[in-house]
């Protein structure tokens, strides 16, 4: 392939602007459509959501957009990338051929499966083989957690979508793939890249990495003069012009709003970065020290002189499981002396925890209008005993529900047998919430095999 490939990023997270696909190929030339939907919580979510009902894990809101785009999409060649398919991606795909079907598209349109990434049936296996699965943060041995354990997934790489890919879909739906992987896939298929040509690679990382975000490379999210960034209701989401040699330019569709610049993209950059020589993925190390980035004209960044490594020979597993009960709770408390009456409350409250003799493994409590983002600094910075009004929000945690559900019933009471002025309690008390904790691992890379079915509608 000669002229540049234009992937487009249509979805940052789960639960992003349902205009945002629909705009990006609707809005301009586009060879790609890439979706991101997957994060550490997530997959916990949707494996509850599994084992609920076989046919559900995985985002269900990817069926509606898809059912709205899949006409464009088969009559403009369009192909699309995306892990919407959480820890069931045979169902979503199922779900999505039948609403091509439905609009009339069978034997337009082939769909790629992804899987190989679920390791929760294989985690007895695999700890009896000598695979600790040793928690990165804290050392410990996964056999600490394992009867909590909820879901346990590992980071698979481009190269099963482009296997995929090079089986003829259209649509490509994966489960726990890397973010970036979504995007270098389709560059590895167009440019015919080697496997250890490791700039390329590495090239390929960063622009997915600066557009899996979607909108927060184009805007949104910003920092720096974000007052100044235009017409943010309709924004333009970024989509990535790449060449063949590794360079690539960062722009949006024509008449949208946001902005694409230097500042822009090198905060998204810095995102989850971690070590900036070494953002390591299953399908290389990219050195974002070596990232050069220049304004084209506007709304128009190159992005060039990226270097790589090699991959290592392991891959993350994202771990979720149990870790027991929390809940929130707030009351906001009106001028005069809100601040005053909101610390009353709070003592209030403790107090007569305290004498119920309730175990909290933590309790905290924030001043929501006064210190609840900056702490004690935002004190120091202001006269808060005159603010108009202040939200009281209270949680705590604890590994049993018993002391957490009796918590949830002591706020209510405040309202008539605490101090005055109190507004703002229409939800009714809180309820207790599952903790789903995260537990990162790594697993070598041999013993995870990923798995490729292409299917026609």
């Amino acid at each position: 392939m000669t002229r540049p490939l234009r992937i487009a990023a249509g979805q940052g997270f789960w639960g992003d602007w349902p205009e945002a696909p629909y705009r990006q190929v609707t809005g301009g030339p586009v060879d790609y459509l890439m979706m991101d939907y997957l994060a550490e919580v997530t997959m916990s979510i949707m494996q509850k959501q599994k084992s609920r009902d076989p046919q559900l894990g995985y985002a269900k809101d990817f069926i509606p957009l898809m059912q709205r785009i899949l006409p464009i999409l088969a009559e403009r060649k369009i192909k699309v990338t995306a892990n919407a398919g959480g820890v069931n991606p045979r169902a979503c795909a199922a779900a999505v051929a039948e609403a091509a079907r439905g609009l009339g598209l069978q034997g337009k349109l082939k769909i790629g499966i992804v899987t190989g990434d679920d390791l929760l049936d294989r985690l007895d296996g695999l700890l009896a083989r000598g695979h600790p699965l040793t928690n990165l943060d804290t050392g410990r041995p996964l056999r600490d957690v394992r009867d909590r354990v909820l879901s346990a997934n590992a980071y698979l790489g481009a190269w099963p979508i482009v296997d995929a890919l090079r089986q003829g879909a259209d649509i490509v739906i994966t489960g726990r793939v890397t973010d970036t992987g979504l995007t270098l896939a389709p560059l590895i298929q167009a440019f015919d890249w080697r496997p250890d040509d490791w700039d390329r690679m590495a090239a390929g990382t960063v622009a997915g990495h600066i557009i899996e975000c979607g909108a927060q490379a184009s805007g949104g999210n910003r920092l720096l003069d974000w007052q100044r960034v235009p017409d943010l209701a309709n924004v333009g989401y970024p989509i990535v012009e790449a060449h063949a040699d590794g360079s690539f330019e960062i722009v949006k569709h024509p008449g949208t709003g946001g902005r694409i610049d230097v500042p822009g993209v090198t905060e998204q950059l810095v995102y989850e970065m971690g070590d900036p020589a070494a953002y390591i993925t299953p399908d290389c190390v990219a050195d974002f020290t070596t990232i050069h980035l220049r304004q084209v004209r506007k709304d128009r960044v190159r992005v060039s002189g990226v270097r790589g490594k090699p991959a290592t020979d392991r891959l993350k597993v994202s771990i979720a499981y149990a870790y027991g009960y929390k809940a929130v709770g707030t009351l906001v408390y009106a001028w005069p002396d809100a601040l005053a009456k909101a610390e009353a409350a709070d003592r209030i409250l403790r107090q007569r925890l305290k004498d119920l003799q309730l175990s909290f493994e933590a309790m905290h409590t924030e001043f929501v209008g006064v210190d609840a983002t900056h702490g004690p600094l935002a004190r120091k910075a202001r006269d808060a005993r005159d603010v108009p009004e202040v939200q009281l929000r209270v949680g705590v945690r604890a590994r049993d529900e018993a002391p957490v559900d009796r918590f949830t019933r002591e706020i209510a009471p405040l309202i008539l047998n605490g101090p005055p002025s109190v507004t703002g309690f229409a939800g009714g008390r809180p309820k207790p919430e599952e903790i789903v904790a995260y537990w990162p691992a790594l697993l070598d890379k041999q013993v995870v095999t990923p798995v490729v079915e292409v299917i026609t509608v």
